[in-house]
Parts: C-alpha cells; structure tokens; sequence
C-alpha cells in the first residue's frame, strides 16, 4: 500500500488511528478550568495577553499556569476553557502548521491558520457537549494587509474575526469593557501592554476565576505579540514595571484610570 502524505497532521494521525482527538477516560483529569484572554490590535501588530489562574469550582487550582502560546513564528494562540483539553488542542495546532509548512515548503496563509484551528475545534464537539468545552482566541501577523488580525471561536468550530479588541473566558466581559473605554485607533506597543494589564486588573475585580497580577510573587500575565519581526514574549522584567506603576496609580483611583471625554 503505497503511502500518501497530507498537509494536515490531524487529519493524517485520524486516519491512521494513531490518536482519537481530544477524547479521554478520566474528565476528572481535565476539570481546571483557564480563563481570561484578551487580544488587541495596535499600530504595528497585535498583542495578546492571559490571565495566570485556573479553577476547579470554588478553588484556585493553579497560580501560574500559561494560556497564551506561539502558534508559530506569527501567530499566537490563546486558551480558556477546560486545561486539559485546550492544552493538547495548543500542542497540536503547532505541530500542525509546522507539519504543512514543511510538506509544502510554505506557511498557511492567515485565514488558512484560522480554518485549521477551527477544524481541530469541530473535533472535540462530542466532548464539549459533555461540558469539556476549549475556546481559543486566534491572533497573527498578516504581512499582506500589514496589520494585526484576531479571531474568535465557538465550541462548534464557527470561526469569526474580530476588529481592534476581544476577550474569552469567564472574565471577557469585564476585561472588553475595560479595554473599550482605553483603546483608540493607532496605539503603540507600550501602550497596549498597559491597557492589557488594566483590562486583566478590572476582570480580577469582578471575576473571582481571574487572577490579576501577583506582584509579591512575581506573577505576571503571558503577554505575547506578533508583528513585523514576527513573534514575541514581553519578558516579567518590563510588565514588572508596568504593574507596580498600575498598581500605584490604583491607589489614587480604585476603579482604574478616568476617560477623558
């Protein structure tokens, strides 16, 4: 029997039976739930950010977790939902672009990401249904239209993109309202890197499954951004700094910094 190569990794360990997707025997394993991500689009690329908590029902399960990744060398890929799950969905959709880069000797294009992340989602339908559910938040680089692009998830697959700003997890709405009120058209990097923290600060406030930032323990939200140069991790040293300014601001004004009208 002759072998056949395909571009799609997934698709290529399905046929196989070299993987069931995303199925498991003990959902126990999976019950910490990841949540909050944002992404932003600024003026030379866009930034994406997540929140370091995860919780099992009323508990902290994990101060430090990671939920925002490198897809590849232009995109980023976030994660809320249940741990387990969308850590593995993570692992795999890097191993799928990398796999169809090196069949066909290039990238997917930027909607191309998207379409494949959106058929690794449809392949854990069965288990979402069962209340396992994964939802990334999808950002890139498109070098073409030389702008950030971000791209929103439901648990079907439905795949949507998302202009400016957006947020998952069970402190979205916090975290979008706050960053509505800051943003504006053409903002730089340093500035989106404050407006994320701001907006991760405000969904801690209201979200008891998001953490903010722990400055006596150094723990920092994943800000990550991808633009021009490609992909890159703001380091704990620089959001440092941005948090203990935050963080001294806040005590002059609980309730975060006034909108000027």
């Amino acid at each position: 029997m002759a072998f056949e190569f395909t571009s799609s990794f997934s698709d290529y360990l399905t046929e196989k039976n070299l993987v069931n997707k995303f199925t498991t025997t003990n959902s126990d394993q999976l019950s910490p739930q990841a949540t909050t991500i944002i992404a932003i689009v600024y003026k030379n690329g866009v930034l994406m950010a997540g929140d370091r908590r995860a919780t099992v029902g009323n508990l902290v399960a994990q101060k430090d977790i990671e939920k925002v990744f490198p897809a590849d060398s232009e995109s980023i890929i976030g994660i809320a939902g249940s741990a387990g799950i969308a850590l593995e969905m993570v692992k795999l959709f890097q191993v799928e672009l990398e796999h169809y880069e090196k069949i066909e000797g290039t990238q997917l294009s930027v909607v191309g990401k998207a379409n494949r992340l959106s058929v690794l989602l449809k392949g854990n339908l069965g288990l979402a249904f069962q209340g396992l559910a994964a939802i990334p938040l999808f950002a890139a680089y498109d070098k073409q239209l030389d702008q950030g692009r971000v791209f929103s998830y439901d648990v079907t697959g439905g795949r949507y993109e998302e202009h400016e700003y957006y947020a998952v997890g069970s402190g979205s709405i916090f975290a979008k309202s706050s960053i509505k009120k800051m943003y504006s058209e053409n903002i730089d990097e340093k500035m989106t890197i404050r407006i994320a923290l701001e907006s991760l600060y405000d969904a801690a406030e209201e979200d008891s499954a998001t953490a903010g930032m722990d400055i006596t323990r150094e723990i920092y939200p994943v800000v990550s951004l991808v633009d021009k140069d490609g992909y890159r991790r703001i380091n704990d040293e620089e959001l440092n700094l941005v948090a203990n300014k935050i963080h001294a601001d806040r005590k002059n004004r609980p309730d975060g910094p006034l909108v000027k009208i």
